[in-house]
């Protein structure tokens, strides 16, 4: 009798949505030279292939800082850096070229191992490298001559693209030829940013030693606005990790975020499936840097009743919701979270605790009918989430008589009077028949 992996069947639902969504869209990942170097990079260039064969459109721009130093070493030459940018001479530029070149031959051979002993067996993976960028000389900063150090010029976009519409896998290097026909070494950052930008892709991804921004509490930030992330940037530069990877991708993401691209993640490179984890489930497993909206999601205040009527009114009338009169939601009204767009409160949803059973209702959901077709009960389900674990709750329940499915779509499971709070229990409306359905947190 064979064995029924549950676990499996249910992983594979929940990422459904994600392969959905994420099918077609263009994603540049950054791959430093600690990365590559790492044991498990072997398993991150699978799943980019996985990435590849679910219809993604993928940029993979590599580093190669660390290879550098150490070939640099090897040879007894040094070379100085000014403002965190190494200074390539001529003779730096001929191991620049040896070390990158190594790495560009390394990495599309892992790419081409479509045989049976990976994940991606039978699969043919097409990897395009090229003149795609053309570099220009940094020149002299502070009186010092940077030499072959470069910075780009332009980017073939059009050439780019049409790789990527023919399923293949662009790869690119931090050395670029320039129109003279020299030689530049460019961080790998500004390639991957750049390339972010001007493709106007969908994500930037960048890999670091740690599962992402770790905060002040020592915990990952999951999910940071460019100024929170030029914070983060700026205790790393006081702390001197202002060249860690980390350090290297926020700077990345700020510009990339702030130029349209829609959002950053940074993972590590030492988790095996990190990637596939932060692309294909709710939470996530890194820090992800997100743009600015013109929608914002926030605490609800004495200023906002007036909305949240207006907004649950309707809803009310349809015994959808159970009627709240304005006292009750002055009472209440620390416990809403709304979304805002333009002074208009679009949407809300509200958190009440029962601290000593772990556990808080989730009611009052609510989206303007104009704005259903989006994510943003997505989004206010995720905000409770987070006040709940803030809070060292373990559950989140809610009743429902309307909106079973969506509910269970999000990892609610069904579940029968006996398993809500006692004070909730005892009001309890027997006639109204309310679905109870319970969310882990």
């Amino acid at each position: 009798m064979k064995l029924r992996s549950t676990a499996l069947v249910k992983g594979f639902r929940q990422s459904a949505p994600y392969v959905n969504a994420h099918s077609g869209k263009t994603v540049v990942i950054m791959l430093g030279g600690e990365a590559i170097a790492d044991p498990n990079f072997a398993n991150i260039v699978n799943d980019i292939a996985l990435l590849n064969s679910l219809g993604l459109q993928i940029v993979v721009v590599y580093g190669a800082r660390p290879q550098i130093s150490h070939l640099l070493t090897s040879q007894g030459y040094t070379t100085p850096y000014h403002k965190g940018i190494r200074v390539t001479d001529a003779r730096a530029l001929e191991l620049v070229k040896q070390a990158a070149g190594q790495l560009q031959l390394d990495i599309t051979a892992r790419f081409s191992m479509g045989l049976n002993n990976t994940p991606m067996a039978g699969a043919q993976i097409n990897v395009i490298s090229g003149n795609f960028i053309i570099a220009q000389p940094l020149g002299i900063d502070d009186g010092i001559d940077y030499y072959h150090t470069g910075r780009i010029r332009r980017i073939d976009i059009d050439g780019i693209q049409r790789q990527l519409n023919q399923h293949s896998i662009v790869l690119l290097g931090p050395v670029a030829s320039s129109v003279t026909g020299e030689c530049f070494n460019l961080t790998s950052e500004e390639v991957a940013t750049q390339l972010a930008i001007r493709l106007k892709a969908d994500k930037l991804i960048g890999f670091c030693s740690e599962q992402g921004v770790i905060d002040l509490d020592g915990e990952v930030a999951s999910e940071m606005l460019p100024n929170e992330a030029e914070i983060a940037l700026q205790r790393l530069i006081e702390a001197q990790e202002d060249d860690s990877g980390t350090a290297r991708f926020l700077r990345g993401a700020v510009s990339a975020c702030r130029a349209g691209v829609p959002r950053s993640h940074l993972i590590s490179y030492k988790e095996d499936g990190a990637l596939i984890q932060e692309l294909f489930s709710l939470d996530g497993i890194g820090t992800q840097i997100v743009m600015a909206s013109a929608e914002k999601v926030r605490g609800a205040g004495i200023d906002d009743i007036g909305g949240i009527l207006d907004l649950i009114y309707p809803l009310e009338q349809e015994g959808i919701l159970v009627r709240r009169s304005r006292e009750q939601l002055e009472q209440e009204i620390e416990q809403f979270t709304i979304i805002e767009r333009d002074g208009l409160i679009i949407a809300c949803a509200a958190l009440y605790p029962f601290p000593d059973e772990k556990i808080a209702e989730m009611a009052c959901v609510a989206v303007h009918p104009d704005f259903r077709d989006g994510d943003r009960g997505v989004i206010l389900l995720n905000r409770l989430r987070q006040q709940a674990k803030e809070q060292r709750l373990k559950h989140i329940f809610v009743l429902t008589t309307r909106s079973v499915h969506w509910f269970l779509e999000q990892g609610f499971i069904e579940s029968d009077v006996e398993q809500l709070p006692m004070a909730k229990k005892a009001l309890y409306n027997f006639q109204r028949r309310s679905k109870i359905l319970v969310l882990t947190v």
